[in-house]
């Protein structure tokens, strides 16, 4: 089957579904994702985006830490865009009907900004501990609306149609791309005035990572193919902590709860990072992932431990619902099993290994 569109997307992230929201005002938008719509990276994020919103924080400070974090290997000029550009990015999301964590003060409402690893202000501005399932359901919502915007599921994008191939002449333009369809088991042939990758990393090429099994980078190797220039494949993400539990398949920990207090500590309830940064446990994720993989080298330990049970259940359980419930679900009590717990380990682990 041919399928003709102004805009061919492939990826239904957070990216993909942005770019088709924009681009369906200017024509016919054909989204093709490899199984569910929802199923993405960004349904998985939990802690939050970071965006300059107090009026204790600036464009200034956030760029300041961001380049820190970066060390020094940001391209100062995009990092500036990002963060001058966040705001009204964070507002367009809520007029797409994004429901972010709120709280009253004397002039209002407001964000409930939260704070992680690398930031020395309350920036992040997040949806409970869900941030971005809320997120993902906001943008599906507005493009199964939207009569420009046509999703493709279960299609795994196989190769993009350029000029080279398919003219057998030197040349960059690419007219679409070949799509397996994972239920008829059909080749389909989508066919776009302009083609979009928003497929994501290759992180699930690691053992053990926070990525889910769809960040397989088909999107990278598909570029690659058609002959772009591929940079910076080094950089691969290790989120910090996930639960260290056979059945929870890196079920990730958010760093949001280093930020709301979260120590971590050795089996014998030693804290160790203020060893490594004057940040201690915000420290950036890269220095706390090395950090916490050091220790565990030293010890032999298979896991270290996050301890978080002296903020107190009632505030564990209403600032963590998601990832409360879910460690529950494996036998551990997040609010009430610290580093102390003898029977049973505590309740949130590490990587085994990076």
């Amino acid at each position: 089957m041919e399928i003709k569109t102004d805009f061919l997307v492939i990826g239904s992230g957070i990216a993909g579904l942005s770019f088709a929201l924009t681009a369906a005002e200017h024509g016919s938008v054909a989204i093709v994702t490899k199984r569910e719509k929802s199923e993405s990276a960004t349904v998985y994020a939990q802690g939050g985006i970071a965006s300059v919103f107090s009026v204790k924080d600036s464009f200034e400070a956030h760029i300041k830490d961001t380049l820190q974090a970066g060390g020094g290997l940001c391209h100062e000029d995009v990092v500036e865009v990002m963060i001058k550009e966040g705001p009204e990015r964070i507002r367009e999301l809520v007029s797409l009907g994004a429901r972010f964590t709120m709280r009253e003060n004397r002039e209002g409402v407001e964000f409930d900004l939260g704070i992680e690893g690398g930031h020395s202000s309350r920036r992040i501005v997040h949806a409970s501990d869900i941030t971005g399932r809320e997120i993902e359901r906001a943008l599906i919502e507005a493009a199964d609306k939207n009569p420009n915007i046509t999703f493709y599921e279960r299609h795994i994008a196989i190769d993009l149609i350029t000029h080279a191939k398919f003219f057998g002449k030197n040349g960059n333009r690419c007219y679409g791309a070949y799509a397996l369809d994972n239920t008829t088991k059909e080749i389909h042939t989508f066919i776009a005035k302009a083609t979009v990758l928003a497929t994501g990393g290759a992180g699930k090429v690691y053992l053990y990572t926070s990525n889910p099994d769809v960040a397989t980078g088909d999107g990278i190797a598909a570029a690659y193919r058609a002959g772009a220039t591929i940079s910076n494949m080094e950089f691969i993400q290790f989120h910090p902590t996930c639960l260290y539990n056979p059945a929870a398949k890196s079920f990730l920990i958010s760093e949001a709860v280093r930020g709301e207090g979260g120590i971590l500590r050795l089996k014998d309830g030693t804290a160790f990072m203020t060893s490594y940064h004057p940040m201690a446990d915000l420290a950036p994720r890269d220095i706390v992932a090395r950090a916490i993989d050091t220790e565990m080298k030293k010890s032999g330990d298979d896991c270290v431990f996050l301890d978080i049970t002296h903020k107190g259940a009632g505030f564990v359980k209403e600032r963590f619902p998601n990832i409360y419930e879910k460690c529950l679900s494996f036998g551990f009590d997040m609010a009430a099993q610290g580093f102390m717990a003898r029977t049973g380990l505590p309740p949130i682990h590490c990587l085994k290994g990076l």
